[in-house]
């Protein structure tokens, strides 16, 4: 009897000690919380209706109070919308970084510090390529954040996020770096932000907070979430610190941002294209077309090359190349390494710029995530040979049709080429993508294809 509660006794002490032993290795949040809260803010955001001329339809309407609350439209014009985000200072004379998301639109800022302070904020530049803004209270001496070395996170590394979810003042959470260079559908198809997924808790509330990393350095700015619920299930993003110097930097300097830009359509290289191409495995960005004027044209560019490396960076996807382009400031000269005819090529381009309120006119396609547009389609410039073929002058192929988007319904089919949207004859991309700017949501338009050899219209119903 004595040895066995001596051995239950050596038992329950081991586990203890594993226990022990275990909790020792777990990461100690206490001090990045208490050190740097004091310089993560909440930022409150009123404005205006945007129906404004749009009565509340429910106004004289004889409703129980407790139910009139889901009936109210927030648009009604006594009303005014409010929302709320986080955000974090950079600079103890008052610059604050927050996401473009947060504070677009508003007609007044709030920043509220952990000791209750409160203060207005001015726009200082707004960013919606990257959801990044810059705002700056009238204030000095304020608590402030240091911004980590941009390229040092690494994939399992414990990351902490400051804000107020669902309005919840100075929530932390915790977890760990799922993956890096995430490449996130928008509209238009110009990615330039390479995400930073994690799987700690980041609600609404969160946009525009800081993820730090266990020295205490702002590594991100959480930004977007994945929700059935409207709550977090384990997949966040947040736009990385490199993107956040950049971006930040110019919003100081002028108050917008320009990006670098190649003139480029690129597609990603599957098995088949990888052994075609001379390559050991699928890998690069796959040029199937240039701009006409672009600096991918003025260089010694052709299609068919497969950029595998550019500025030192590699470039494994099509999606990696937007990422790196972007970051390059326009006017300068940087390597780029190909892969043409089975040999690796080394050769220098001068990076274009693309201006803050510029859509590109050849964008990466083929890519499984796009939106594709209001139409839901990503296109491709018509060949030569295909349009003496068809015997027209011009036109774009259609090289995908989403899902569920407006061409999918109207019946639209990989293939079929346009000619034609609405009033607008199509020749180039270019024309499709200027047509694209006058459709209206709501709106119904016809297009004209040649599918199989034959024209005919098709109407599409716009969401």
């Amino acid at each position: 009897m004595h040895k066995c509660v001596t051995a239950m006794l050596s038992a329950l002490l081991l586990s203890a000690f594993t226990l022990a032993a275990q909790a020792a290795e777990l990461p100690d949040f206490k001090s990045i919380i208490e050190k740097n809260s004091p310089a993560v803010v909440k930022i409150l955001v009123a404005y205006k209706s945007r129906k404004e001329s749009r009565g509340d339809p429910f106004e004289n309407q004889q409703i129980p109070e407790y139910l009139r609350r889901y009936f109210e439209f927030r648009d009604s014009p006594q009303r005014q919308r409010q929302s709320m985000g986080s955000g974090f200072i950079i600079s103890g004379d008052g610059y604050i970084v927050t996401n473009h998301h947060v504070v677009e639109d508003a007609k007044t800022i709030t920043v509220r510090l952990i000791d209750r302070r409160e203060f207005e904020a001015e726009v200082i530049g707004l960013d919606p390529r990257s959801d990044l803004a810059l705002l700056r209270v009238d204030a000095t001496g304020l608590p402030v954040l240091t911004l980590g070395a941009p390229g040092e996170l690494e994939v399992g590394e414990w990351v902490l996020a400051i804000g107020s979810p669902f309005g919840l003042d100075y929530s932390a959470t915790a977890g760990i770096v799922s993956a890096k260079g995430r490449s996130l559908p928008r509209q238009g198809n110009d990615n330039y932000v390479p995400f930073i997924q994690t799987d700690v808790a980041i609600n609404p509330g969160n946009s525009g907070g800081p993820l730090f990393n266990l020295a205490g350095e702002v590594v991100g700015v959480n930004s977007q979430i994945y929700t059935r619920s409207g709550g977090s299930i384990g997949l966040s993003f947040a736009v990385p610190v490199s993107v956040v110097v950049n971006v930040v930097e110019q919003l100081k300097d002028s108050g917008q941002v320009t990006r670098g830009w190649l003139g480029v359509t690129i597609q990603d290289v599957d098995k088949n294209l990888a052994e075609s191409f001379g390559l050991d495995k699928p890998v690069g960005a796959l040029i199937s077309q240039l701009q006409p004027g672009g600096p991918a044209e003025q260089s010694e560019v052709q299609a068919g090359d497969i950029i595998v490396e550019f500025d030192g960076q590699p470039i494994q996807r099509s999606s990696d190349l937007p990422h790196v382009v972007g970051l390059v400031r326009p006017g300068s000269v940087v390597e780029m390494k190909i892969v043409r005819d089975g040999k690796r090529i080394t050769m220098n381009v001068e990076v274009g710029g693309l201006g803050a309120d510029e859509n590109p006119s050849v964008l990466a396609k083929a890519d499984s995530g796009s939106s594709g547009g209001p139409l839901g389609l990503v296109v491709e410039e018509a060949a030569q040979p295909l349009l003496q073929r068809l015997g027209i002058n011009g036109g774009v192929v259609v090289v995908q049709v989403i899902p569920g988007e407006p061409a999918g319904r109207g019946g639209i089919l990989r293939g079929d080429v346009i000619t034609r949207v609405g009033s607008s004859p199509i020749h180039t991309l270019a024309a499709y993508e200027r047509s694209l700017d006058k459709l209206q949501p709501g709106q119904s338009v016809p297009l004209r294809v040649i599918r199989q050899g034959a024209p005919l219209f098709i109407g599409l119903k716009l969401d």
